[in-house]
């Protein structure tokens, strides 16, 4: 039977390390069947570490495309695409289709992009930080004033990157006021005033519960300079999760994703399950409405079925 106290929590997938259409499907569908509020996945091009990564890539895309129609109920996104691999028209309907695909189930994370290595390896050009969060910072005004043109009604835009005339702005998503747009990252000054633009969540990634509550302290002050209420945004985080019902489980588990049990208890929600339901549980009294649990293993749907587990203690 599918819990029902599980939304708050969200697995998150990296399948540029390796995983082909059928290992998502399988984490999405056994996600969906427990419960959990999302399946996301990361937006890359190209492996990190020492993996192989083969099968090699796949496009986010495309991808939550088919999850759009092999799942029912889940929430699916990306954290985060990046504004440097696409541009911002066709992504606004990509996007849009795949709400349509799934009923109203999308997410969009959106970033200013940062792994210089996948871009050589896929010519795709790579600007300074600051032409970056430029061309970000269009793409943002411009999906979400595609999703957000009444209807009947065509959107233009003149930028120094990007120029729309006369748009149909078609098609509209299904969810009304536009697919939710997720922005997150330690940027002290554009990254807030963007979320505060643009944003319906703030996500802190990867990162400890001190510069959590600096960067969501920016992020308020930001939406209170642009007259928005703080409060109108949900707040996450994401960590990466490890968890074994004995030592010997955990250490088993770390060991397949290549980290050691020690740094992933300071840094993940990681450990024996007493251990990760604290550490969760410590984030979620910091601010964090959402989580992100990062699972590396995606074969190991058991893990999945431990962390439902431990999080309905």
């Amino acid at each position: 039977m599918a819990r029902t106290n599980l939304t708050p929590y969200r697995i998150f997938t990296e399948p540029q390390q390796g995983a082909t259409y059928d290992d998502l499907l399988a984490v999405a569908l056994r996600a969906e069947s427990l419960g959990f509020g999302a399946f996301f996945r990361s937006d890359h091009y190209l492996k990190m570490g020492s993996v192989s990564g083969e099968p090699g890539p796949s496009d986010a895309w495309v991808t939550l495309g088919g999850l759009a129609r092999d799942t029912s109920t889940i929430r699916l996104g990306t954290l985060v695409t990046a504004a440097t691999f696409r541009h911002p028209g066709p992504l606004a309907i990509s996007v849009a289709n795949v709400d349509h695909m799934s009923g109203g189930r999308i997410e969009l994370g959106l970033g200013a992009g940062w792994y210089e290595a996948e871009h050589t390896a896929y010519g795709l050009p790579f600007p300074s930080l600051k032409q970056r969060f430029d061309r970000f910072a269009e793409q943002l005004a411009i999906v979400h004033g595609l999703w957000n043109t009444p209807d009947g009604e065509t959107f233009s835009f003149a930028g120094e990157h990007w120029s729309l005339t006369d748009s149909p702005a078609l098609p509209k998503p299904v969810q009304a006021g536009g697919i939710p747009i997720i922005i997150g990252g330690r940027g002290a000054r554009r990254t807030p005033a963007l979320t505060a633009t643009y944003a319906t969540e703030f996500n802190m990634p990867f990162t400890d519960l001190d510069n959590f509550a600096k960067q969501t302290a920016n992020v308020r002050r930001a939406c209170e300079e642009h007259g928005r209420n703080p409060d109108d945004l949900a707040w996450s985080a994401a960590l990466v999760a490890c968890v074994g019902q004995s030592e010997d489980e955990f250490a088993r588990r770390a060991a397949a994703i290549g980290r050691e049990p020690d740094e992933l208890r300071l840094n993940g929600a990681a450990g024996q399950v007493a251990e990760f339901v604290e550490k969760v549980q410590t984030w979620r009294e910091a601010g964090a409405q959402r989580i992100y649990l990062q699972v590396l293993d995606l074969n190991d749907l058991e893990h999945l079925d431990l962390i439902a587990d431990a999080l309905n203690t």
